[in-house]
């Protein structure tokens, strides 16, 4: 009688594991399985959201979500926030995307549960205790050696539009860059220098799109990025820092790759 009390328990107990460790397999099947459809587009300095309209136009074609996150450049913590509201928006999982200093953003910013990767544009990626600015002088940009960034009486950067062609668009025509340099965003010349906490692409998978002409990051810091980092890298050759405006099928194709790489 003991003996047969004691092995229906032990495989009541067996019974329950099972269901456990199969509710925890099917959770993680539907987890892995789980088609990640919202991409949230981040912009960095010296520029707003309407620059991402190529890519808008891809990714909203091919069947995603896509939102646009404008951020205000006023503050690092006020550009997280802007992130991280537009992130609690989102219905899912969301792919997480930005451009230049918006790769700072990102990396802050992305620790968010909802974050399932990140995908940096010719922007900056910096690890803890860091910041894009020192980050910067490991390579150092062509920008970075000219007069084409210049400073307002407040605190605030922008880049002098007879030399924003050359710095951040040359690939684009001369006046698209002139409308570019007219309607930029000031940023505020401490965000370059805003400390990373806990850097969201040490936990979540990562891609690199290195823009081979780009003349205000260093590609070679680009590419300095995704080795540290082990992202998924491509390079785009002659593209300028606005990669993300003249190579949109390119940036597009990244994003989406990013988007399939996580819904397995």
């Amino acid at each position: 009688m003991f003996k047969s009390t004691a092995l229906v328990a032990a495989m009541k107990v067996g019974l329950i594991s099972l269901c456990a460790l199969g509710m925890s397999n099917n959770s993680i099947a539907q987890t892995s399985g789980t088609q990640v459809k919202n991409i949230v587009l981040v912009h960095g300095a010296w520029a707003d959201g309407s620059g991402w309209m190529g890519v808008y136009d891809i990714l909203t074609r091919d069947g995603f979500k896509v939102s646009i996150v404008q951020e205000p450049e006023t503050s690092f913590q006020e550009d997280v926030a802007a992130t991280k509201h537009a992130l609690a928006l989102q219905d899912g999982p969301s792919i997480l995307v930005a451009h230049s200093y918006g790769g700072a953003v990102i990396t802050e910013a992305g620790t968010d549960p909802s974050v399932a990767g990140l995908v940096y544009v010719a922007a900056h990626m910096p690890d803890a205790g860091e910041n894009e600015a020192d980050d910067g002088k490991r390579f150092p940009s062509d920008l970075s050696k000219s007069t084409a960034i210049k400073k307002t009486a407040d605190g605030f950067t922008y880049l002098d539009p007879a030399q924003f062609h050359d710095y951040f668009a040359a690939d684009l025509s001369a006046e698209q860059a002139a409308f570019m340099a007219r309607s930029q965003v000031l940023n505020k010349a401490d965000n370059f220098k805003a400390v990373i906490s806990t850097p969201a692409w040490r936990g979540k998978p990562s891609w690199m799109a290195v823009a081979t002409k780009d003349r205000t990051i260093n590609p070679d810091l680009e590419r300095w990025y995704a080795t540290r980092a082990n992202s998924h890298k491509i390079e785009i050759e002659g593209a300028s820092h606005a990669v993300y405006v003249s190579h949109a099928k390119e940036v597009a194709d990244l994003i989406e790759s990013a988007a399939r790489a996580v819904s397995k």
